[in-house]
């Protein structure tokens, strides 16, 4: 079995592992780097277009986020979107997409949660429109409309209409990657269906044993989802952390929406509100979504992930104590259940469409199609030591030239900022040279080749 030597070496192909790829690759002097995915292609698992949302998160519509976050996820959506701009247009287009997007309020209460967060935002969101019903039914009529008359609800949405907020995370994920290999000056490999065995220190060094061949690495980057907190148990690293992955479903409906229209997000649950969504692979269509249920799997429909999903459990009675204590709130623990029945039979559509017709009043029960195949699972992350479910994205960082990312939503839309706080790192760790310019979301370039 060879042995090959590298600065770094970043597990994990998805969104996350290629745009650090990309940014060592472009922006460091750092000249030997490898990417290694266990799949034959990048993007397999979560970044693949039908197992995530496709879309840009800015936190200006998203009604989880202060205002503190929003500004946050919006830097490294801007950066990402400032990537894609300079791509030529025939690649950019297979990247990006401008869709209207708005969160509605229904009802006098989600009503005046959106108003007072318009008047937060604004300010800083500058393209953001509060519109009352009618300004409503000229962006989306079928969020509006019930048989030509007007829906009886009080009803107002935070809108905006002109920005880039569609994508597709697969096809980025690619682009990362051959702008890497472009690069001038650098070996840049790319080890597609290496599975990683083991990672384990040697001196100042690790080595990353694959089932072709082992790599040697001065920095190590494990950004492989639920499997990032696995590889960091083996080594006894992040042992105060258990994982709770959480599945999503879909269901396809006739194009109802010419945008994505978001509604409230109910802040004791920490699961995504439904959405209905243009689904930018299935022309003519409209995906609403997700449902919400976890899963004893690290990656959808494998299997063989069960295993892997017990190990890094760690079952234990503080674990069960945390589960318990979600499931005593009320409206989680009806959340549950209701998620549980859209899984029966019979029961699932009728039970769905409740929902979907917060957004689209219209819809009738032939309208709504089960979406084979589509949806991913979100390692949510339990520190057993707060005794709390971690909402967001998660990172283990030791400090001594291996860092785990675990990363749902919107770690997507964050992956050339979280390539950045990875930089950082592995320049204080080995040295190196950074043009930090790239850092600036108005000056993000495409390197030169």
């Amino acid at each position: 079995m060879t042995n090959q030597m590298y600065d770094v070496v970043i597990v994990g192909g998805g969104v996350a592992g290629s745009a650090l790829l990309y940014a060592l690759a472009a922006f460091t002097d750092l000249k030997r780097i490898a990417l290694v995915e266990k799949y034959p292609q990048v993007a397999s698992v979560n970044s693949r277009a039908t197992n995530n949302s496709q879309t840009i998160h800015c936190g200006d519509i998203e009604t989880n986020y202060s205002l503190e976050k929003a500004l946050k996820v919006r830097r490294s959506a801007q950066m990402l979107v400032r990537y894609a701009e300079q791509l030529p247009p025939t690649e950019r287009d297979q990247i990006i997409h401008r869709f209207p997007k708005m969160v509605i309020g229904v009802g006098a209460e989600e009503c005046a949660v959106l108003r007072q967060r318009y008047e937060t935002f604004k300010p800083h969101f500058t393209q953001m429109q509060l519109l009352e019903k009618d300004e409503i039914a000229a962006v989306e009529p079928s969020v509006v409309k019930v048989n030509g008359h007007d829906r009886p609800e009080e009803l107002v949405g935070l809108a905006v209409l002109g920005d880039y907020t569609a994508i597709n995370y697969g096809v980025l994920s690619q682009s990362f990657v051959e702008q890497a290999q472009a690069t001038s000056g650098k070996s840049v490999d790319l080890k597609l269906g290496y599975a990683v065995q083991a990672i384990e220190p040697v001196g100042a060094n690790y080595r990353v044993t694959t089932e072709n061949e082992t790599l040697t690495a001065r920095f190590v980057v494990v950004s492989a989802g639920g499997h990032s907190l696995l590889f960091a148990h083996r080594m006894g690293i992040g042992l105060n952390y258990s994982c709770l992955p959480v599945a999503g479903n879909f269901y396809f409906t006739p194009q109802v929406l010419n945008g994505k229209v978001y509604t409230v997000q109910n802040d004791k649950l920490p699961f995504a509100a439904i959405h209905g969504d243009p689904d930018i692979t299935v022309p003519g269509k409209t995906r609403f979504g997700p449902t919400a249920l976890p899963l004893p799997l690290l990656e959808r429909n494998n299997l063989k992930t069960v295993i892997d999903y017990l190990e890094v459990l760690k079952l234990d009675r503080t674990v069960a104590g945390v589960l318990w204590d979600l499931f005593k709130v009320s409206d989680i623990r009806n959340y549950i259940f209701k998620n549980m029945a859209f899984e029966v039979p019979l029961l699932d559509r009728r039970l769905f469409l409740k929902d979907a017709r917060k957004i689209v009043p219209s819809l009738q029960l032939e309208d709504l199609e089960f979406a084979q195949g589509v949806g991913g699972v979100r390692p949510q992350l339990i520190d057993r030591e707060q005794r709390q479910l971690i909402l967001g994205q998660a990172e283990i960082d030791p400090g001594n030239g291996i860092c785990f990312n675990i990363t749902p939503s919107p770690g997507a839309t964050t992956c050339l900022g979280n390539a950045e706080k990875d930089v950082l790192r592995i320049q204080q760790h080995l040295g190196c040279e950074v043009d930090r310019s790239w850092f600036n979301a108005e000056r993000v370039l495409v390197a030169p080749r």
